[in-house]
């Protein structure tokens, strides 16, 4: 048949085929002329062609891309003759490794040099820094020349930070990379910060830090039964206090510490008051999603110790063991508090409504949780305590408020806080100033028949008659 694919016809199309090829890539070069061709200014630097040494890598966490950043640039700093530049070649660079783009680059003229790429990370609640989002640095090390191919994020390595090195030289090349770990943990803009973790399960290279102004909650708003509040504070800031003393008894520093009872009840309150007396402490805030980030978190926190790792809502990802499986997230948890040298000053703080369907494992081994503390409902005197606390300046008297600690019984410290607001709701409804009438009303309309959801919402004892 004439339609039959014979070796010369086929030999033809392949000969066409390369003509086209070489046609398409000969317009490429001829389009970035003016662009300088990126192998030569390497192979000048390094005095041979970069394809012949080994390239080699450093994958880094994604949340501490600032970090890279900053420590690459106090390595590369040390010389003052140091260069960046760009690479050309838009997407493609993200998916190749820095030998695949030296190789593409020195036969198809793909990546010339171009512009380096920038990006703006937070270093603080109000502060940013402006990091090499990809660019390639070029410096030396003793005398031995060095370039770093420093990317945010490489699609190949599940959105990480990546530093490639080639250099004639494997020592220095290893060398360097050893040094900007090092650095990492020296100059880390995390350190002493409060932050909290986020990352997106379909592009990780998204993952981000978002830093938290540290919280201040005095002593005297933190409302919990006599003498509560001092266990508490005794392991976690005690501890903080007396870590020389400690050490040099051969105690242990890193401690585990559950705070539990009903929604509402002030477990996250006491937590903030917590962070508040920890200046110079690197806090890590973990809950929802962001509760799958622990390992990172942890390894951290190790790094950056004095640390505190807080863990809120861990029912949601540490619960129980049984026959239907659990959260592998849990193990992670597990591997965390057990992964920590005894000398670590590493607080793990964790908060739960559901007490009872916790892993046993995580709530009752020494080492893991060294002590777990109860977050009752307030009893009348704390119900007092907390009307007049949220209360503050508003015009009620004593008389009222007593009244309203006496009519909320069951109730939890946010719903003391919403019948405030809705007493000065109501008087601005009515358009007149507020007052104790305001308050008495602003309670009973919360715990009437038609407000059962919202004390539900709110927390109420089980135990309330309706």
């Amino acid at each position: 048949m004439d339609d039959a694919v014979t070796p010369a016809r086929l030999q033809a199309f392949l000969q066409d085929f390369r003509v086209l090829s070489e046609a398409a890539h000969s317009a490429h070069a001829q389009r970035a002329a003016g662009a300088p061709p990126l192998v030569p200014l390497v192979a000048e630097h390094l005095g041979s062609d970069p394809r012949t040494f080994p390239v080699h890598t450093l994958e880094l966490p994604v949340l501490r891309r600032v970090d890279v950043d900053v420590a690459v640039a106090a390595v590369v700093g040390e010389d003052p003759d140091a260069r960046l530049v760009g690479v050309g070649g838009g997407e493609q660079r993200s998916h190749m490794s820095l030998s695949e783009i030296l190789q593409h680059a020195a036969e198809w003229q793909q990546f010339p040099v171009g512009p380096v790429d920038y990006h703006r990370a937070a270093t603080g609640p109000g502060t940013s820094r402006q990091t090499v989002a990809f660019g390639l640095h070029l410096w030396s090390v003793a005398g031995v020349p060095v370039a770093l191919l420093q990317r945010r994020a490489s699609m190949r390595h599940n959105g990480s930070p990546v530093l490639e090195v080639v250099c004639p030289s494997d020592e220095v090349a290893g060398d360097v990379l050893t040094r900007v770990r090092a650095e990492m943990d020296a100059r880390s803009t995390l350190r002493g910060q409060v932050v909290t973790f986020s990352g997106s399960p379909f592009d990780p290279g998204e993952a981000g830090v978002v830093h938290v102004p540290r919280p201040v909650v005095p002593r005297e708003d933190v409302v919990l039964p006599a003498g509560t509040l001092e266990r508490i504070e005794r392991q976690v800031l005690g501890v903080a206090r007396h870590r020389d003393a400690l050490r040099a008894a051969g105690q242990h520093l890193k401690r585990g510490v559950l705070l539990y009872g009903p929604p509402g009840t002030g477990k996250t309150h006491t937590v903030r008051h917590l962070v508040g007396e920890s200046p110079g402490v690197t806090v890590i805030l973990l809950s929802g999603q962001a509760l799958q980030l622990v390992t990172v978190a942890t390894e951290t926190a190790r790094a950056l110790q004095p640390a505190m790792v807080v863990l809120e809502d861990c029912d949601l990802v540490a619960e129980e063991r049984s026959m239907h499986g659990s959260s592998p997230v849990l193990f992670e948890v597990l591997d965390a508090l057990d992964g920590l040298a005894s000398d670590a000053d590493v607080t793990f703080l964790l908060t739960t409504n559901r007490a009872d369907v916790l892993e046993p494992a995580l709530a009752q081994r020494p080492g893991r949780v060294d002590l777990a503390v109860e977050v009752p409902l307030p009893d009348a005197a704390g119900r007092r305590r907390l009307f007049r606390l949220y209360a503050a300046d508003q015009p009620f008297g004593d008389a009222a408020l007593d009244a309203a600690a006496d009519a909320t019984d069951g109730m939890t410290a946010s719903f003391v806080k919403e019948a405030i607001r809705r007493a000065v709701l109501l008087a601005a409804e009515a358009g007149h100033p507020v007052g104790d009438d305001d308050l008495i009303d602003a309670v009973r309309e919360m715990t009437g028949d038609s407000e059962r959801i919202t004390r539900s919402l709110l927390g109420v004892s089980s135990d309330r008659p309706d």
